[in-house]
């Protein structure tokens, strides 16, 4: 683990109270699983404790939702209500920046992720993370685009709007002020 992942301990006690203090605040994200096995995981994950805490510094509102018991992994995702604001104005994938000739955006969400060490949420994910609240009403989060899309120069990204999940295309080198993404990270 490098300095630059590398957390002081009074940084990795405040994110776990935070982490703590949100889950205990949203049961309906994660009914039935206990704080005490998590944070177990956590202790002994400092990488994804540092992955966590640029997920919160960037305004992500990470939280837990979901538990595969198969691999005992526990499931954070970004749960901000509105795509997070220190990830917004980004285009899709670093091939997508490279390709912009002006009015290139600082970063893109695929290269982003990569630097933070999450994922992007599939379709399927974002449209289950859906359930669990009311996310990207005014927003909206760019998500893994399948290969088929992406080849033929577009990304796709979805919100909330007139009480349902849309998931809309354009083309990956596009970003816009109230455009993000949301991450996903398993412990």
């Amino acid at each position: 683990m490098d300095n630059k992942t590398k957390l002081p301990q009074e940084r990795i006690d405040e994110l776990l109270d935070i982490l703590k203090t949100r889950f205990e605040k949203n049961k309906n994200r994660h009914p039935d699983l206990d704080w005490t096995k998590i944070q177990e995981k956590l202790d002994a994950s400092p990488k994804k404790l540092w992955s966590l805490h640029v997920m919160e510094e960037t305004g992500g509102e990470p939280d837990v939702i979901g538990y595969d018991k198969e691999k005992d992994n526990y499931v954070f995702c970004d749960c901000v209500a509105e795509s997070p604001k220190g990830r917004r104005s980004v285009c899709y994938d670093p091939e997508a920046l490279e390709s912009r000739k002006e009015h290139k955006p600082k970063h893109s969400a695929v290269g982003m992720a990569a630097e933070m060490g999450i994922d992007l949420l599939t379709e399927e994910q974002y449209r289950t993370l859906q359930t669990l609240g009311k996310f990207d009403t005014k927003t909206s989060s760019w998500v893994l685009t399948p290969s088929t899309i992406r080849e033929k120069g577009g990304a796709i990204f979805g919100d909330w709007r007139y009480g349902q999940v849309f998931i809309y295309h354009n083309g990956a080198e596009s970003y816009y002020a109230a455009r993000g993404f949301r991450g996903i990270l398993t412990v």
